[in-house]
């Protein structure tokens, strides 16, 4: 670290001079970096040998093009540390793509900037992956992140970080996560009012909050109870109040669910219907 004579008009030159580098040579690294992720957009469409080798190609003209590193992320084993590790350099690659000055002035604006939205997705990656290998209080962290750059939200960080904190117990946070999009109509809002309600106020204010969850989707207690299987792939399109929502919210909101002493067992009573099929027994051995 350079140390600069003079006092403080010195220091603020010295820093300005330093900027102006960095600022300089942003044009050439965007101009590099449109260029790969042209190729990583490529990828994307493409599957096997050849996705990988597009995604190559692209860390070929920039080692900073993050989608190139995601995919190479997306492809290697779940769980294994190495794609860990692919999803951190994902994310560092932003990190030096956007620079700390972008950085900062974008901060409550990414994903709208369509520079950071590479960067975005690498954070939901990492977030996934991170829980994936049990470190889960660096999980959480990584969204709370996500949704202090990008305040609306646009990827629906939300959803997943409401339902590892109620997964956790983290019920003061993920009450003021919820109050903080008190204007979101979707199923997942509304049943984790329900479920927020019971493990802070218990079966009576959970029936109160009931109703109006249902209203709005009648097909989670189903799923959640068990008492409709889930799809064996989770939808990737689902309109407001039907089955498929209600399949993408018991996705990750089960283990909230699960993880609340009674709450399920309330919710059975509460939504009367026919009981979970029972397991196939296995069969003993002749």
């Amino acid at each position: 670290m350079a140390k600069v004579k003079g006092g403080k008009a010195a220091v603020a030159a010295q820093e300005r001079r330093v900027m102006r580098v960095l600022e300089d040579s942003t044009a050439e690294i965007d101009q590099q970096v449109n260029g790969a992720q042209d190729i990583a957009f490529e990828a994307m469409e493409a599957t096997g040998k050849e996705r990988l080798a597009l995604a190559a190609k692209a860390l070929q003209a920039s080692p900073l093009c993050v989608d190139a590193w995601g995919i190479l992320a997306s492809e290697a084993p779940e769980g294994a540390a190495f794609t860990l590790e692919l999803w951190r350099q994902a994310v560092a690659a932003g990190e030096v793509m956007i620079g700390p000055w972008r950085m900062a002035a974008w901060r409550g604006e990414f994903w709208a900037i369509m520079e950071t939205r590479p960067y975005m997705r690498a954070r939901h990656g990492l977030a996934f992956e991170l829980r994936r290998q049990g470190q889960v209080a660096e999980a959480v962290d990584t969204l709370r992140g996500t949704l202090v750059l990008n305040p609306n939200d646009n990827m629906g960080a939300r959803y997943v970080l409401l339902d590892w904190l109620l997964a956790a117990g983290a019920d003061a946070e993920a009450a003021a996560l919820h109050a903080a999009y008190e204007e979101d109509s979707s199923a997942a809002w509304h049943y984790a009012a329900v479920l927020l309600a019971f493990r802070q106020g218990g079966e009576a204010k959970a029936a109160k909050a009931l109703p109006a969850a249902l209203g709005n989707n009648p097909h989670v207690p189903g799923l959640l109870l068990g008492r409709v299987p889930m799809p064996a792939e989770a939808p990737e399109y689902y309109s407001p109040g039907d089955a498929d929502e209600a399949a993408v919210y018991c996705e990750t909101a089960a283990e909230g669910w699960r993880a609340a002493p009674g709450a399920l067992d309330w919710l059975a009573r509460a939504v009367p219907g026919e009981p979970a099929p029972p397991k196939p027994r296995k069969r003993a051995k002749g």
